[in-house]
């Protein structure tokens, strides 16, 4: 008569490690299942647990009594995501409210119950002065002798004999031939590799020094005379084609506007620099106008003023219009943030736009400044296209008058 299958399970509950193992009854298995069980006990968590799906679980919790029961419901574990928050670390006070919740009251019982309890027991009591526990010493260093830090070098009597006598600008030199990179800065290897002589006092001390910068004088003021050349762009001066104001301060807000006006129906002026001039929304309204007129600008530098995130917008929104300007700059403006609308709508703008070629502006959001690329790219890429279009069409049209102005043989 064969074995019956395993159908009998006793529960073991373990409060120390909180883990619920299935002890399979001894008698009732047979070998091959042996072999699979180690030692006849199998844990809940494993590959096997298909095995254990048709369990009566519901007529074995039944079997069990409220002490049991109560016991079971003490292993839980409070950190088992499966279990509802509620269940996990229910409430076991079985004293009674004794009435309506006082906070004044219970912070007072608890501040003067605090009080009254006493100190912990010290081993040592406190004296003023004295450390309690070991004082940490740190552990003393082996010292080095002079003889163990010299480094003994096999050299013949002429070698020897000329480092006794090098200078230290010419050991600065032996340094950067022999790559010694850590001991010399930038300016000591290159010389001694590009075979200079070294500075004088040139010593190994400069180890983590950097070389000293070398001073460049300050750019000269902006001596732009701004009314003589606002008249001339109102004027269309046919010698004016490049305008810089950069760096000029304490430009009146009439003359933008004078010069913004001229620009307008101006047909030679070709770059316009503004940065760091103090402009704002004010004049710059005057400025869209123009630009919606004007087709012969093709650069346009407003960086470093007061504009905002909507007037960068909406001059982007103007040049659109003949879409003739290839480099527009607008960036390090007094507000730094633009936000994500308004950059947003400045990538669809750009995008728009066929001819930019470059666009000074600092977007913080990816997808924007991402499709911004894209379409700088590809307006490249068409431009360049024209260019080889327009030599192959050229050198095409070469070589069909060659051809037709050749006699044909009969």
């Amino acid at each position: 008569m064969s074995q019956p299958e395993y159908d009998e399970f006793e529960f073991e509950y373990t409060k120390v490690t909180k883990t619920t193992k299935v002890r399979y009854l001894e008698p009732q298995l047979n070998n091959e299942k042996k072999n699979k069980l180690d030692g006849g006990i199998h844990l809940l968590y494993g590959k096997e647990l298909k095995e254990y799906e048709n369990i009566p679980i519901d007529e074995l919790l039944n079997q069990l009594t409220e002490e049991e029961l109560e016991q079971l419901s003490n292993d839980v574990d409070p950190d088992d995501p499966h279990i509802p928050p509620s269940m996990r670390c229910r409430e076991q006070t079985k004293k009674g409210p004794t009435g309506p919740l006082d906070r004044k009251k219970l912070l007072e019982f608890l501040k003067n119950y605090a009080l009254a309890q006493e100190d912990w027991p010290e081993d040592k009591p406190f004296q003023a002065g004295v450390k309690k526990g070991t004082i940490w010493k740190p552990k003393e260093q082996p010292k080095i002798s002079d003889e163990e830090t010299k480094i003994l070098l096999d050299l013949d009597d002429e070698s020897s004999e000329a480092l006794k006598n090098a200078t230290e600008a010419d050991l600065v030199d032996l340094a950067g031939i022999l790559g010694l990179h850590s001991l010399l800065n930038q300016d000591q290897f290159h010389a001694s590799i590009t075979n200079k002589e070294q500075n004088a006092g040139t010593r190994f001390s400069s180890i983590v020094k950097a070389a000293t910068p070398k001073r460049v004088p300050n750019l000269p003021d902006n001596d732009t005379n701004v009314e003589k050349t606002s008249e001339a762009v109102v004027k269309n001066e046919s010698s004016l084609s490049q305008l810089n104001w950069n760096n000029i301060k304490h430009i009146p807000r009439d003359t933008f506007k004078k010069l913004f006006e001229g620009l307008r129906k101006n047909t030679t002026l070709k770059e316009l620099d503004l940065a760091n001039t103090g402009l704002t929304d004010g004049p710059c309204s005057v400025l869209i106008e123009a630009l919606k007129e004007n087709k012969t600008l093709t650069t346009l530098n407003l960086e470093s003023n007061f504009l905002s995130g909507p007037m960068v917008r909406d001059i982007l929104n103007a040049i659109n219009v003949n879409q003739s300007i290839r480099e527009y700059r607008a960036a390090n403006q007094r507000p730094a943030i633009l936000g994500n609308r308004i950059e947003m709508e400045v990538a669809k703008l750009v995008e728009q736009n066929k001819t930019l070629l470059r666009l000074g502006l600092n977007l913080d959001v990816p997808d924007a400044r991402m499709r911004v690329a894209q379409q700088l790219q590809q307006n490249r890429d068409d431009l360049r296209l024209q260019r080889i279009g327009s030599k192959s069409s050229v050198s095409q049209s070469k070589t069909n008058d060659d051809t037709s102005s050749t006699p044909k043989k009969s």
